[in-house]
Order: C-alpha cells, then structure tokens, then sequence
C-alpha cells in the first residue's frame, strides 16, 4: 500500500448539464396578451389600406383634394399601427422566444411584423402604379408615399436580433456558471447587464436606479443581450481564485 501523498487535481469534475430555457408562465401570459393587441393593431391597419383603395377606386378623376387628404391620412394611419402592432409583437417574443431548431417557426414568428408590413401596403402601391385612371404624377405622388411607408413599416418592423430559446439558455447558462444564480443587473439606459451592482460602469453618478433580475427579464424588458465584460473577467478571476490553481507535484527522488 503506497505511503505517499495524494493530492487532487480540481477541475476535472464533470461539466454541470445546461437547462434549456423555459418561459414563466407569468411571461407567456404576457406574450399571448401582447400578440393578440398586435394582431388587432395589424387588422386594423389593414382596414385602413383597404379604405385607402376604396377612395382611390372610387373618387373623381382628377383626384380632387378631399380625396388626397383621406388616402394620406389613411397611409399614415395604416403606417402607425403596423410599427405599434411590431413592437408589441417584438416584445412578446422577447418574453417568450421561438426555437432555432424549427427554421420556419422561428423566422415567422420573429418576422411576422416585417410581413405584415408588406401585406399592409404593398397591394396599394401596385394599385396606383397599375391604375390607368392617374397621370404619372399623380403616380409619383401618391405611389412614392405608399412605397415610403411600406419600407419605413417593414424596418421597424423587422427584428435585426430575434431572440431564441437557445440564445437564453446559453447566455443563462454562462451566468450560474460565474455566480451560482441567474441574477444581473442593469439600469434604464444601459446596453449591457451586470453581474457586480457595484460595477463602475452601472454604479455611477448619473444611475439614480438599478434594476435587478433575470437574464430573461433584461431582455423582456430592456432588450438587453451582452454581458458586461468588466463583470465577466472580475467573476472570472473571482472563479479562478475560489477553486484555486492545480498544484505541480514534486518529481520523484
């Protein structure tokens, strides 16, 4: 039986099984509510290029200005309730994101708005543009200002950052990995979280409120998706020093 010591080595332990992420069902309640305003936003944004293409179908030729007024009136209108109805919608997919495994759910819901968008303005805009009944100013005009409000709809519309289940999870994940607890901080003009409240890029003169929660809730709410990167190296070493470094054993006589 071997007499010498035996020390162990730290670190070799069995990397901890990530949980995939699952909205509450206080946050999926809220999702559900947020998208049906967005869908009755979206309907009636429809309704009013459906009333647009009514006075145009409909009025005098030459368009007499009345009916200039009611079909830009009708556009902006139309243009308003779209972005409103996507940032609603955005915000209940930050609450309750789609998986990246299923390509075509995922696409559909984080872009439905920018969808919407095309439905809500692009039958117009054919419609001037093939109506015989206008001249090619008329055209110009009010075809140039469906087509603005289409593009300008389907930017605000579209998510550039579409949230996914695989997304929270990896980035919860790294959190409980540095601290033991899903719990970051940040403040109402901030772009990243934090793990430290104390941190100097959160705790400074100008913060009169730190908000304190999950890494869901900094995305719900803020739409906050980065770590802050002095947090990060300070947790880090903190991490490095707590298990400390492996020991080199002394060669054999």
């Amino acid at each position: 039986m071997t007499t010498k010591k035996i020390t162990k080595v730290k670190g070799g332990e069995a990397a901890p099984k990530k949980t995939t992420f699952v909205p509450t069902p206080e946050a999926k309640g809220k999702a559900m509510q947020l998208r049906l305003f967005a869908a009755l936003l979206w309907a009636l944004a429809i309704a009013a290029q459906a009333g647009a293409i009514f006075v145009l179908v409909k009025c005098a030729k030459p368009i007499e200005t009345s009916a200039w007024v009611w079909m830009i009136s009708l556009i902006a209108v139309d243009l308003i309730l779209v972005i409103i109805g996507s940032q609603l919608w955005k915000k209940a997919n930050r609450l309750d994101p789609a998986s990246k495994q299923d390509k075509v759910r995922f696409f559909l819901q984080n872009q439905l708005g920018a969808i919407i968008a095309v439905i809500a303005f692009l039958p117009l805009v054919i419609l001037v543009v093939t109506n015989k009944d206008l001249d090619g100013k008329q055209k110009s005009i009010l075809g140039g200002i469906a087509a603005i409000a289409l593009i300008v709809a389907g930017l605000a519309s579209f998510d550039f950052n579409a949230p996914s289940i695989e997304e929270y999870s990896e980035q919860t994940a790294r959190i409980e990995e540095l601290t033991g607890q899903n719990s970051v901080f940040w403040t109402k003009s901030g772009t990243k979280y934090h793990i430290d409240e104390n941190c100097q890029h959160i705790n400074t003169s100008r913060t009169d409120e730190i908000f304190s929660g999950t890494v869901a809730q900094a995305r719900a709410l803020k739409n906050i998706t980065e770590l802050c990167k002095t947090c990060e190296n300070k947790a880090e070493k903190a991490l490095i020093g707590s298990t400390g470094a492996p020991k080199t054993a002394a060669p054999d006589e």
